[in-house]
């Protein structure tokens, strides 16, 4: 009986394997097992006693609730309004529309917070001083330092999400169903009232739930805003309790709700987003049906227009007035414009260079490990190349459940004593924080590429990663390239968990203009 051949592929499969189980398993565990000692390595619940009982720790965990449900709520009354007007009517400048929202998905909230202080402080924000001018009063008209400013900036850069979900399912929701209400005699409300809306609103829900997700995890935009506001959210307190002298098992502690919070609140999106509210039965459907807006068409258009300028022209505006501006509280003319900012961001601070190098190694390592990671996950998962091949699938898609804040905290604890003060650390962190994305768009591409092209080349006698490389990886480049491109912009914009992990050496461009804020160099960071 002639014996199997061992295949060398299997051994590097299999490594795969085991680096998931410990990139997910070794920080959640080590922040399991700190929650539950004290600081002399007892086991103990007075960690999460003091959690449930210290009004330091019960206000943050109430704040970011109430926080989290305003900016959902605020989020579906935003985007369900544009997204229809985007999907469903003739309104002009819908593609304009859709670009412009998918660019303040990807503005950083962080720095969005921070123009929203040019623009709306109390003494110094340029709308506040504009409406001095006018009107002559001395009361600001806004005041971005509270829990309603914080609410208003966070769903700026979350309703976006919303808006994708409401206007793709919008996109593809069969317009014979609308056509054969109105065959019937209904008129446009009540097809709306009664075909429309109810086929939308579990996607609806289910963007309500990446809202509230958004807004629970979030760090950046409430350490900019809520702290000088005298107030934190959960993200910001774990983070406070990292200051020296740092308390890990507090912090641990505090993490635990965040974690199990969100791993509930993406059961219940993936069940909204599960359900199916319609079946098209016979293939072919024909496109949505228009609502023609007649004179309408000119003010819905502003009215998303205006509604984007909070996102993206007055945050943006700012942000250049105050890169140009010798004063970030004044208005920029051609006789004070200057260049001072720049010629002090890149030739007097000494960390903007050995963040920027920072920053652009980590980006591409990033891109390419995780990249390369994510698609010999994929091939393990949709070629079923190893046993257990759903539970790596589960694992891959996990990290999704870990907000970031939490994530490095479970990666300090892990590798205080080895990687911490290293660029390997945050490397392991932000591959983590992108794998399931990653995962998810190889993953969907490898359904492209027939599986008898592999075989085809495994019985000519090339192993599995020999036809991976050579038959499967070629046909995915597209795909390939648009996964690196995603985790390269993404690193670039991640603050929370570099927040907790970096150090004076390991700083990135993200925490740099975290520490300008601080130190008020708001020039400084407008250039960057």
């Amino acid at each position: 009986m002639k014996a199997h051949r061992l295949d060398p592929s299997m051994i590097v499969l299999g490594a795969v394997v085991v680096l998931l189980a410990a990139m997910i398993a070794l920080p959640v565990g080590w922040l399991v097992i700190y929650a539950f000692v004290d600081k002399q390595g007892h086991a103990t619940v007075g960690n999460f006693v003091t959690l449930f009982t210290d009004a330091s720790f019960v206000e943050p965990l109430v704040t970011t609730l109430c926080l989290s449900v305003a900016v959902s709520v605020l989020c579906c009354l935003i985007a369900a309004p544009l997204g229809w007007l985007a999907a469903r009517t003739d309104m002009p400048l819908s593609r304009t529309l859709r670009t412009l929202v998918m660019a303040s998905l990807v503005t950083p909230p962080f720095v969005g917070a921070i123009a929203w202080e040019m623009l709306a402080a109390p003494n110094s924000g340029l709308l506040n001083q504009l409406w001095r001018h006018v009107t002559g009063s001395d009361d600001a008209l806004f005041d971005i330092y509270t829990l309603s400013g914080l609410i208003f900036v966070l769903a700026c850069y979350t309703f976006p999400y919303v808006f994708i979900l409401v206007a793709n399912a919008l996109d593809r929701m069969p317009g014979e169903l609308e056509d054969a209400s109105s065959m019937l005699g209904a008129r446009a409300w009540a097809t709306a009232r009664r075909i429309t809306i109810p086929l939308a609103l579990p996607v609806l829900l289910a963007g309500a739930l990446v809202a509230f997700l958004q807004a629970l995890n979030q760090f950046g935009a409430p350490a900019i805003l809520a702290i000088p506001a005298g107030f934190h959210t959960l993200t910001t307190k774990i983070w406070s309790l990292f200051q020296f002298p740092p308390k890990s098992e507090l912090a641990s502690a505090a993490a635990m709700p965040l974690l199990l919070l969100t791993v509930a609140l993406l059961r219940l999106q993936s069940m909204a987003l599960g359900r199916r509210g319609y079946a098209v039965l016979g293939g072919k459907y024909g496109p949505p049906r228009l609502v023609r807006l007649g004179i309408l068409r000119l003010p819905a258009a502003a009215l998303a227009m205006g509604v984007l300028a909070l996102p993206l022209f007055l945050p943006y505006a700012a942000l250049f007035n105050t890169a140009f501006s010798p004063v970030s509280s004044q208005l920029v003319t051609l006789q004070s414009a200057t260049l001072e900012n720049i010629r002090f961001t890149f030739f007097e601070l000494s960390s903007t260079l050995p963040a920027l190098k920072n920053t652009f190694i980590l980006a591409v390592s990033s891109a390419t490990l995780g990249g390369l990671l994510a698609m010999l996950i994929a091939y393990i998962v949709a070629r079923q190349a190893v046993p257990g091949h759903r539970a790596l699938a589960f694992l891959a898609t996990s990290p999704l459940a870990i907000p970031g804040i939490v994530l490095g905290v479970g990666l300090f604890l892990a590798y205080s004593q080895s990687l911490y003060g290293t660029l390997w650390i945050l490397l392991i962190a932000f591959i983590t924080i992108e794998l399931p994305a990653s995962y998810q768009q190889l993953g969907a591409a490898f359904h492209s590429v027939h599986p008898e092209l592999e075989e085809a080349g495994r019985m000519l006698g090339a192993t599995r990663l020999r036809t991976l490389r050579d038959i499967t990886a070629p046909l995915l480049g597209t795909a390939a390239i648009a996964t690196w491109c995603f985790i390269f912009v993404a690193v670039i914009r991640e603050l929370s968990a570099a927040a907790v992990l970096f150090t004076s050496e390991t700083k990135v461009l993200s925490v740099l203009i975290f520490d300008l804020k601080e130190s008020g160099d708001v020039g400084a960071i407008a250039v960057i």
